[in-house]
This record gives C-alpha cells, structure tokens and sequence, in this order.
C-alpha cells in the first residue's frame, strides 16, 4: 500500500507512519506533507497514491482547498481534530473520518474499509508479477559520438537531464549526450536503489550527490558533480521526503 500524508504536525505524521506500518508492514509512506501548496504541488507531479490520510487543518489553510485546485483520485482517510467537517469530507471521495487521537483500533477499521472498497484486482496483481519478472535494470546507454555510437556503462551516469523536449545523459566527467528515452520511461528502466526522480527535469545518481541544503518552502538544494550550468539542482517539496529516505538507504 502506498500512503501519502498530509499532516502538518510531524510528531502527529510520525505517529501516524508508525502506526500504519505496524498495522500493514508493507506500507510505503511516499511523503508526509504539511501545507495545501505542498500537497498540490506533490500530487500534480506524483502518481496517485494507493492512499491519502489527511488532517483538516494545515498550516496554510484548510485541506479541502487541496480537493479544489486538484482532481485527487485517490480514496482519503481523513484524520482530524475537528467533527465539523465530517459531511463535508464524504464529498470527496473519503473512506472514513478519524478523530484524533488516533487510536489503533480505529485506523484497523478504516484500513480495512478501504481494503474492502479498493481490493486489488486480478488483472492488476497479474501485471504487476509479469512487470516484475520481466524487467531488469538497464545496465548501459548506446549513445552517438560524433559520427560513431559508443556504449555509456548506467554506473558511468550521473544524470538524466530534460531540457525543451530533449533528454541528455550526462555521464560523472560531465560528457552530455542526447537520448531517445523519456525521463517517465527511464523511471521503470533504472535501480531505483542508485537512481532517484527528484523533478520534472533530472533523474539524479546517488553518486552525483555532493551536498544538500534546505530551500524555500519545503524544497532541497542540491550541489551535484558534474553541476548543472546555469541553474540550482531543486528537489521539489512533494519529494523531499522520499528523497533523504532514498539517501540514506
């Protein structure tokens, strides 16, 4: 199960991922977001969630702005101070409407309420097996050199950039070469254990990495090898958590 959660207490988010693991230890918590503008930001950038829990009250307003600026296919589970708003939330597509203090019997009930409206299907878990069994890692790049094609070793890469519609690898001594591929399809062709989507634009290395810092709204800096000329390396706010998860693998 994929959660996403939409908390802007982190010692409440902490709890809440605790306890979800507990209850269902493959649950993967793809971010933990405190604010409207990260959660809209992360979810016109993101795949849906399996999942979304979500408070009420945020730090930028209330959460159903978030359902307002977005299509949000996901089912919700909202978890809340507040019983005010229980109508209001089986609007959009909500499962169930948990008060806090969360208690773990209730989060029990509600998972299971959204596992009973949201089985996987057979189809589904077929494909998913095939995808699995089929796919390995893509282990180098054929590239053109001039006039002659040249293998690139995916070790050798220390980004994918998109720049205005053109993909270029960029190998770690800072070599650039133009690629057919997709930064979506790359996404199902690499180790994400060694390669991580921090936007829109890079697939970034583990081995680039150089420094990190703090940013604006939520977001990280990063200093990378080679640099990116002409502009800082950002990694948006709806990754930044799934992203220092990755880092410290």
């Amino acid at each position: 199960m994929n959660a996403l959660l939409i908390e802007d207490e982190p010692l409440a988010a902490q709890a809440l991922a605790a306890l979800l693991t507990r209850l269902r230890p493959a649950t993967r918590i793809l971010a933990s977001l405190g604010s409207v503008e990260e959660a809209v930001e992360w979810l016109q950038e993101q795949p849906a969630p399996d999942v979304l829990f979500c408070d009420v009250h945020l730090s930028d307003g209330n959460s159903f702005d978030i359902f307002r600026q977005v299509a949000v296919q996901a089912p919700v589970i909202f978890t809340t101070a507040y019983d005010a708003y229980a109508i209001q939330a089986f609007q959009v597509n909500s499962v169930d409407y948990l008060l806090k203090p969360l208690q773990a019997a209730a989060v029990e009930k509600a998972l299971q309420k959204y596992e009973t409206r949201h089985p996987a299907t057979l189809p589904a878990v077929v494909e998913n097996v095939q995808r699995l069994v089929h796919t390995t890692p893509r282990t180098r790049f054929l590239v053109k050199s001039g006039q002659a094609l040249q293998a690139v070793p995916v070790e050798h890469v220390a980004y994918f950039l998109a720049e205005e519609g053109v993909v270029f690898l960029v190998t770690h001594p800072g070599k650039r070469f133009i690629i057919a591929d997709t930064l979506d399809q790359l996404e199902g062709q690499l180790n994400n254990q060694n390669f991580f989507r921090i936007n829109r634009q890079v697939i970034l290395s583990i081995e680039a990495v150089q420094e990190i810092r703090p940013y604006f709204k939520g977001r990280l800096v990063l200093q990378v090898a080679p640099p990116v000329a002409g502009e800082a390396l950002v990694v948006s706010a709806g990754r930044a958590t799934a992203f220092k998860q990755w880092l410290d693998y």
